[in-house]
């Protein structure tokens, strides 16, 4: 599911990205990872309204990086139409650590990932 696969394939989702805002419903798209390099989980979020909280749809990889995981892409490509989905929002990258805080650790910093411990999940940088 990046913007172009292993194979130089891109992807149907990020085709639906670049479209731009059409309308609602709007699906946001991120990715999460060890790292920056590795993928391992895709959550997207389904806002039906202007002002509403999006219902939650989480993928983690089995394989190969989640965004080059052409079933995964189809499952996600099929709750868009479910849902009627008519605007896609994604990321161009990992945005961090693909474990929940308060779900899957306690503190401010993942212990299982220890690259992001410090860094902005947006720009990398390091915070400190």
């Amino acid at each position: 599911m990046r913007a172009v696969g292993r194979v130089g394939r891109k992807s149907r989702l990020s085709k639906k990205a670049k479209r731009g805002f059409r309308g609602y419903p709007v699906a946001t798209v991120a990715f999460y990872g060890p790292n920056a390099d590795f993928a391992s989980k895709v959550a997207v979020g389904i806002i039906q309204e202007e002002d509403s909280e999006p219902h939650m749809h989480r993928w983690h990889a089995t394989g190969p990086d989640v965004r080059a995981d052409r079933e995964i892409e189809a499952k996600v490509l099929d709750l868009l139409k479910k849902e009627g989905v008519k605007s896609v929002s994604m990321v161009d990258r990992i945005i961090g650590c693909p474990h929940e805080q308060g779900v899957d650790y306690e503190g401010d910093w993942c212990p299982a990932c220890p690259y992001w411990h410090g860094r902005d999940r947006f720009t990398e940088k390091s915070v400190h």
